[in-house]
């Protein structure tokens, strides 16, 4: 969810009550607007209450699709043609020619808060309620109001009016892998940011700081705790039910499904990680793209070796165009999360299956994930152990004790190297300080 609105291609609509044993129609997203502007007013009204309402109505939309408030309790449809929940649709009923063009005009414009990304819930009525009045927005136009100062009126003078926003698939927020001890990126930090915030309102769920967009111990125990609470599984992981059920409790807290909402706002919606990986970008995200397309390139002599720079150039360019071919994807160059999954799926099954004459080296290669504190096991015992060595021979690393679990002592040892190797001090061992490990304990043995 900390991605900006988009403007979906298509909206799933569930024809009936949300409990109702009904059909569910896919359908383009503009066209959805056209039917139901269609069967909620009326042609003969001035164009400027039209256009008001079709604000509303795509602002409406949009905000149940973007806070997944169906999928978030297990539905598989974005909204209903329930008028009691939702707007109404008609399927296959007409289109008035009038409408269409108004939509065709806006339909990827949308209602906001000043400060807040997400749509605003545009509650509306036909007659008096709290929201926009549908027959109120007719008397405001004909005594000469804007769309934007009738919607001001209803809403409030703190609106904004998005206007040309992109137009995209739409895709669930659920990553489609498990967040667990050792993950890392932009979907950590998501929901990271959001248990903090249900934490306000459910104070047993423990805070998490000073790990942002790593899957600590911390942020294990706070999702145990939610998930405690919340009556799941309590394994600390965030498969697809508790991504969903946090989702779901996240934005109720925030209100934002109601028309006094606390909102999302613009700082909360930063990204940490890089969402997309292309030519000309450079720094620590194209750095670790090169060491497993590096990596993998040893064992497919159809992918190009490519110098880990951190420069996403041409090299790097051919490289990934190549992984895509060779894997069934879009061969555009850019890694989006499809392409990035892949590789790091890729990395993993030759980690697994290594041949007979690399098994020696199998302890110096990257294990697939991020070890933080809280780790343990025969991974965190090899890194204590290349830790121990570099301690010896450098005076700026203290010792560790090697017993295979990562406390304070470990992450201190990090710590080091990364200030010793000028990489992100945050006591993680990701792959970029995994590889410095390495190659200073290659150095030093």
């Amino acid at each position: 969810m900390p991605d900006r609105p988009i403007i979906p291609e298509f909206i799933t609509v569930h024809l009936g009550r949300p409990t109702a044993a009904a059909r569910n129609v896919r359908v383009p997203f503009a066209q959805y607007i056209k039917n139901v502007a269609s069967s909620e007013i009326y042609p003969t009204w001035p164009e400027n209450a039209l256009r008001a309402n079709i604000y509303a109505e795509i602002t409406f939309a949009l905000n149940r699709i973007y806070t997944e408030y169906y999928r978030s309790r297990g539905y598989d449809f974005d909204i209903t043609n329930s008028t009691q929940f939702d707007q109404y649709y008609v399927e296959g009923r007409d289109i008035f020619e009038n409408i269409s063009r108004v939509v065709d005009d806006i339909f990827n414009d949308y209602v906001v808060k000043q400060g807040q990304i997400q749509p605003y819930f545009t509650q509306y009525c036909a007659g008096t309620c709290e929201g926009l009045s549908q027959w109120g927005t007719v008397t405001l136009a004909n005594q000469g109001y804007t769309p934007y100062r009738i919607l001001q009126y209803y809403y409030g003078n703190d609106i904004d009016i998005v206007r040309n926003a992109p137009i995209k698939t739409n895709t669930p927020t659920y990553p489609g892998t498990p967040l667990r001890l050792g993950s890392g990126g932009e979907d950590v930090v998501e929901i990271q940011r959001e248990l903090n915030r249900i934490a306000a309102n459910y104070p047993s769920i423990p805070k998490i700081s000073g790990s942002r967009g790593y899957f600590e111990k911390t942020t294990q125990n706070a999702v145990k705790q939610f998930q405690r609470i919340f009556n799941l599984d309590s394994d600390g992981i965030v498969g697809k039910d508790t991504w969903y059920k946090i989702k779901q409790i996240y934005n109720g807290i925030k209100g934002l499904s109601e028309l006094y909402s606390e909102g999302i706002t613009i700082s909360e919606a930063e990204r940490k990680y890089e969402k997309v990986l292309k030519k000309g970008n450079s720094g620590p995200s194209v750095r670790i793209l090169q060491y497993y397309l590096n990596f993998l390139s040893y064992f497919n002599l159809k992918l190009p070796y490519v110098a880990i720079d951190g420069i996403f150039g041409d090299e790097t360019r051919d490289a990934v165009l190549t992984f895509q071919s060779l894997y069934g994807l879009d061969v555009d160059g850019i890694v989006g999360r499809d392409t990035w999954d892949m590789i790091q799926n890729a990395y993993a099954g030759v980690l697994t299956s290594l041949p007979d004459e690399y098994r020696s080296y199998s302890s110096l290669l990257y294990p697939g994930y991020i070890i933080t504190t809280g780790a343990s096991g025969k991974v965190v015992e090899q890194l204590q152990t290349y830790l121990k060595t570099i301690a010896a021979n450098s005076p700026s690393v203290p010792d560790v004790t090697v017993d295979g679990y990562y406390g304070d002592e470990t992450k201190n040892a990090v710590l080091a190297v990364q200030k010793l190797e000028g990489i992100e001090q945050n006591g993680q061992v990701g792959v970029l300080t995994w590889n410095a490990i390495v190659n200073l304990y290659n150095q030093f043995r």
